[in-house]
């Protein structure tokens, strides 16, 4: 007997269902137990990840206590007890941390008038490839800094100059060693022009600007911020 079109249509999708059973248990049968491993893998590596990122704020938490407390014992004369912590920091794979950390331990050898071991320290740190640009310039400017009166004007000059430009962050401190170098090579007018650019920038701290007006003015210079001139005039 033929089946009406309503039969039929009813009798097609029977099929199609039943096949897409025979398809979904077949595949099951094949693949079925490899599903089930690769939903435990990646269950376990979501739980292996929330986990890691859990230890690594409480770790951070933990870093940021004994930082703070090494901090406090320094500034109760408490040298001794703060340097085991600050050598730990120093190791830590947070670059804040770390850097923070062996930036302390070059000033802690500065207060000990030891120049030569917080040079090498800021050294160290100035040549670390695995911290930022900024973390590294500074230590370079600390490292100059404590080294100063042993190095050549020359030697200062190549290793600052491209610090000492109005857009370096470090302009004052590298601009003011750069321009002492550039006197003592008797370039006096490298010198003068370096001074009156740090005056007239305002983003470089106050008593280095005023430093720069009085240098300036030594040699030719007039580094006068008009603001100032305006208040003596009046």
């Amino acid at each position: 007997m033929a089946l009406t079109p309503q039969n039929n249509e009813v009798f097609m999708r029977e099929v199609d269902e039943e096949l897409r059973r025979d398809r979904l248990m077949g595949f099951w049968t094949r693949y079925g137990r490899w599903v089930i491993v690769a939903i435990v893998v990646l269950l376990a590596a979501l739980g292996g990840w929330f986990y890691w990122q859990h230890r690594q704020t409480v770790k951070a938490g933990e870093e940021g206590v004994a930082y703070a407390k090494a901090l406090e014992d320094l500034g109760a004369g408490r040298a001794d007890a703060a340097k085991g912590p600050l050598a730990e920091l120093a190791k830590s794979d947070r670059e804040g941390y770390s850097a923070m950390a062996r930036f302390v331990e070059g000033d802690v050898l500065l207060q000990a008038d030891n120049l030569k071991g917080a040079a090498a320290k800021f050294a160290e740190i100035a040549a670390d490839t695995k911290l930022d640009q900024p973390y590294r310039d500074l230590a370079l400017v600390r490292q100059t800094a404590a080294e100063y009166d042993t190095l050549p004007p020359a030697k200062v000059v190549e290793r600052l100059g491209s610090l000492a430009t109005k857009d370096s962050p470090w302009f004052g401190s590298a601009g003011e060693m750069v321009g002492v170098a550039y006197i003592r090579l008797n370039k006096r007018a490298e010198a003068g022009k370096l001074f009156g650019e740090i005056a007239g920038t305002e983003t470089v701290p106050e008593t280095i600007r005023q430093r720069a007006v009085q240098l300036a003015g030594v040699l030719g210079v007039d580094a006068v911020p008009q603001d100032q001139e305006k208040k003596k005039a009046e």
